[in-house]
């Protein structure tokens, strides 16, 4: 059962909140599942966005007209209000959420617990098609959200950066079976994203996601570096720091390990 605890971060809504918005003709609903998923069912007024359609083949974020068009085809401009969720997984709804306000969304809000909050608060599902007015977008990059492969360089020489790995503890050690380099980028920790999720997919409280990272030697004095495989599971996170808790300077490394690993000249650290 859903905890009841009371929505803490700005971006974050809760399903009978969002279920409120459903008439507003300023709000896009975006699911960010599968298209298979989404044909099967989805929210009522809800456009299709995967998270796959937006990326280049080398699974870093497309240039941003591309972006720019499949926005403005859902019908979502710079200024739409824009409710996002997933499965319930939240990654993919993390995921989107930050392309969006890397890309200029002014105004962008995941559901909390995604598919599977909205189901047990008992709301309203179809199979219907959602009738799309397409709208304009003008891509307006956050340069100061996203971090290039030079920058993470840099930063491992860096006591006032975090990098920040939040793959599974097997990943970041090197002992899952993988057909990347075995390891993770030097001097990162490793937290992965489910601890910023309760069991039910929901997000944390602030004082409990403020343990989480304090704990882990991640405070807001530092500037953040997020990455994962492909940084998907990093989408999450980055909305825990920044909207949950108000963290001043935190990025996404877009090429993620999966870029780092892929160039001879980068060191990979193993477990000792």
């Amino acid at each position: 059962m859903l905890a009841a605890v009371a929505v803490f971060a700005q971006d974050i809504i809760s399903a009978k909140e969002a279920a409120g918005l459903l008439k507003n003709d300023e709000v896009v609903i975006v699911s960010a599942r599968t298209p298979s998923d989404y044909s099967k069912v989805h929210i009522p007024g809800a456009v299709n966005i995967d998270h796959k359609s937006l990326y280049a083949e080398n699974s870093m974020l497309a240039d941003p007209s591309n972006i720019s068009s499949i926005f403005g085809e859902n019908g979502i401009s710079n200024n739409s209000k824009v409710l996002i969720y997933d499965d319930g997984s939240m990654k993919y709804s993390g995921r989107v959420y930050w392309i969006m306000k890397y890309m200029g969304v002014n105004d962008v809000k995941v559901i909390d617990a995604g598919m599977k909050g909205w189901r047990m608060a008992r709301k309203p599902v179809t199979k219907n098609p959602t009738n799309v007015e397409s709208a304009s977008f003008t891509p307006k990059p956050n340069a100061s959200i996203i971090s290039t492969m030079n920058q993470v360089q840099r930063a491992t020489n860096n006591n006032a950066i975090v990098l920040l790995d939040v793959r599974s503890e097997a990943e970041y050690n090197g002992q899952a079976t993988t057909k990347l380099r075995p390891g993770h980028i030097p001097t990162a920790v490793n937290l992965e994203y489910l601890n910023v999720l309760n069991s039910d997919g929901t997000l944390k409280s602030k004082e409990e996601l403020k343990g989480v990272f304090t704990n882990a030697g991640i405070t807001p004095d530092k500037e953040i570096i997020l990455y994962c495989e492909t940084s998907v599971r990093a989408g999450i996170v980055f909305l825990a720091l920044k909207s949950g808790l108000n963290y001043p300077k935190v990025r996404v490394y877009d090429g993620a390990y999966l870029e780092w690993q892929s160039d001879s000249g980068n060191t990979i650290q193993e477990a000792e």
